[in-house]
């Protein structure tokens, strides 16, 4: 074990005694975190190389099964990977039954040259040396909604809103109701002190329009990898707090049909070698040359782009004219009918808040679209037309996919997906997706029981 390894693990054991085991944790394409318990006592492998895990974990489809067309696992023998432990978020799990911490990791191929091809954090970080060759830095800050939920499912087998004061179900909505957010302040509190341990901190959390739906918004950070791990470690934090108080959170895109869905905005800004926001212009309704050009690359992008911030079934569901939800590949200002907004254009705070994902998106592949694109119209100089007013789209106006199957298709078709992921992500990506449509299509839903039964 190198001695820097070494001198931090020391440090970490020194402040906090009391740690039985370590979660080594690691994102899959899904987002679905993947991982072991590492004992205390096996601490010294949390040294880079001193782990190997199956590279193919991170092609593993939402029902946990290999993806039978990427040829990575069964048909190569699912050979190992070397295990990369990022021990700067090796932290304190502040939900865990006992004493644990934990630690994002990623595999590098066993040659130690290369990033896996299928690290969603690998092809992030691709993105952002490109960034990084052009003299810019983005500034990322996610903001993530989620429902609470009753640990109990209702007797559909489908979840349902926790119990509020008195002991009544939440049942409508709650848009910014301070007594509902009142009623689960130690709750929230929690979170708040676990996802802060975690180094996510949160601006706080707000009561959104659902039954049990809440929103919490990270701060800004000129760091795209670290905003997208303290989204993933938010998203950890919540669930985990919820369910040692006896509830669950979910994360799905659109979790009562009736009611909103879910969404996953990231606000961007670009800042240039010596650290000046370029989109800040003269006027905070009108974006200058580079915001301008942000946001044309972005639109063009969004259609092809789609299933990286919508990709399942249920995420399309949430995708519905009137509900603050985009179906159009269009921006406005301070407009959040649209797909693209921007808060202000002048000062610090000029951006542009990317409002497509929902909360199921992995934020790894999302950011990297988002950056990928945003480069791409600054470059060339992209024009974005003109902005939305309203909740009515300009005519001619690019339709986002209306489905799974559509945008799997269009997404696995794009030059511009294979140059943001990679080649070999994105053939992997699209077949899993199209595995996961076909296991979807074979089951059967209550709905076409309930209408047979009556045609008998």
């Amino acid at each position: 074990m190198s001695s820097p390894v070494k001198a931090a693990l020391d440090a970490f054991l020194s402040e906090h005694p009391d740690i039985e085991f370590i979660e080594l944790v690691w994102p899959d394409m899904n987002g679905v975190m993947r991982g072991k318990w590492l004992p205390i006592s096996e601490i010294g492998k949390l040294a880079p190389g001193a782990q190997r895990l199956p590279a193919s974990t991170y092609a593993l489809d939402i029902f946990s099964q290999d993806t039978d067309a990427d040829g990575i696992a069964l048909k190569v023998g699912d050979p190992d990977g070397i295990a990369a432990p990022l021990l700067h978020t090796l932290r304190p799990m502040l939900w865990s039954h006992r004493p644990a911490a934990q630690c994002l990791m990623t595999l590098t191929d066993v040659d130690w040259e290369s990033p896996n091809p299928y690290d969603p954090r690998a092809a992030l970080a691709g993105v952002l040396a490109r960034y990084e060759a052009a003299g810019l830095k983005p500034v990322v800050a996610p903001e993530l909604e989620f429902y609470l939920v009753d640990a109990e499912a209702a007797p559909s087998g489908h979840v349902q809103p926790p119990l509020g004061a008195g002991g009544r179900r939440l049942e409508s909505g709650q848009a910014y109701l301070l007594d509902v957010q009142r009623h689960f302040e130690p709750l929230l509190s929690e979170i708040e002190a676990a996802a802060e341990m975690l180094d996510a901190t949160t601006t706080g959390f707000m009561a959104e329009f659902g039954p049990g739906q809440f929103e919490a918004n990270l701060n800004h950070v000129d760091d795209a990898l670290a905003a997208a791990d303290r989204a993933i470690a938010l998203r950890r934090a919540v669930r985990g707090v919820a369910r040692k108080h006896g509830m669950d959170a979910c994360f799905m895109a659109k979790p009562y049909g009736d009611e909103v869905g879910s969404g996953q905005h990231f606000h961007v800004s670009v800042l240039d070698a010596e650290g000046r926001n370029i989109f800040s212009g003269e006027d905070d309704e009108v974006p200058n040359e580079a915001l301008a050009g942000a946001i044309g690359g972005v639109l063009a992008r969004m259609p092809e782009s789609t299933l990286g911030f919508a990709p399942h079934f249920n995420s399309y569901r949430r995708l519905r004219p009137g509900s603050f939800a985009p179906v159009h590949a269009v921006w406005g200002v301070d407009n959040r009918n649209v797909a693209v907004r921007v808060p202000t254009a002048a000062g610090r705070g000029a951006r542009l808040e990317h409002r497509v994902a929902g909360s199921d998106a992995n934020p790894y592949i999302a950011l990297a679209l988002i950056l990928a694109a945003m480069l791409e119209g600054i470059e060339r100089k992209l024009d974005p037309g003109p902005p939305t007013e309203g909740g009515d789209p300009q005519e001619g106006a690019a339709r986002l996919p209306g489905g799974w199957r559509e945008a799997t298709r269009l997404f696995a078709e794009s030059d511009f997906v294979n140059r943001a992921l990679g080649e070999e992500f994105t053939r992997v990506y699209s077949a899993m997706k199209r595995q996961e449509a076909e296991g979807f299509a074979m089951r059967v839903s209550d709905v076409e029981h309930i209408v047979t039964s009556r045609l008998i």
